[in-house]
């Protein structure tokens, strides 16, 4: 028996919000640790998928963001994930430095824990304990 051969990609069965936008979960392959959530439009959707280097869409700046273009804490796809409803995507990246721009490997740093907020990770740059 032969397997059925994979349906075409057409990033317009995306589910994008009223500015044309949808949620990126961005997470390590080799941890599985949730690193950050950005935004995307088509257009970088369209980039990450054809240079392999993950690029959002800056709200701030209003502009595709190659992630790790100044920094250098770079992003290159492994996976691309769509959820159920194809209206947020889960982008599987290897990981170069830290993802946050607070130079933490992760923008999820703090946990509410018995009603107070605790820093769980340090900054990568700095070696201190948080607090």
């Amino acid at each position: 028996m032969t397997e059925p051969s994979p349906t075409p990609f057409d990033p317009a069965s995306l589910k994008f919000d009223g500015h044309g936008l949808i949620p990126a979960i961005a997470q390590a392959r080799c941890s599985g640790e949730v690193l950050m959530m950005a935004w995307m439009n088509a257009a970088a959707v369209a980039e990450t998928l054809a240079s392999g280097r993950v690029t959002y869409w800056s709200r701030s700046r209003r502009e595709l963001w190659r992630k790790g273009a100044t920094s250098g804490h770079v992003q290159r796809l492994v996976e691309l994930r769509l959820d159920c409803d194809r209206d947020c995507l889960l982008v599987i990246v290897e990981q170069t430095g830290p993802a946050c721009h607070t130079n933490r490997r992760s923008c999820f740093y703090t946990a509410v824990r018995d009603g107070a907020e605790v820093e769980i990770l340090t900054r990568e740059d700095s070696g201190e304990a948080p607090g």
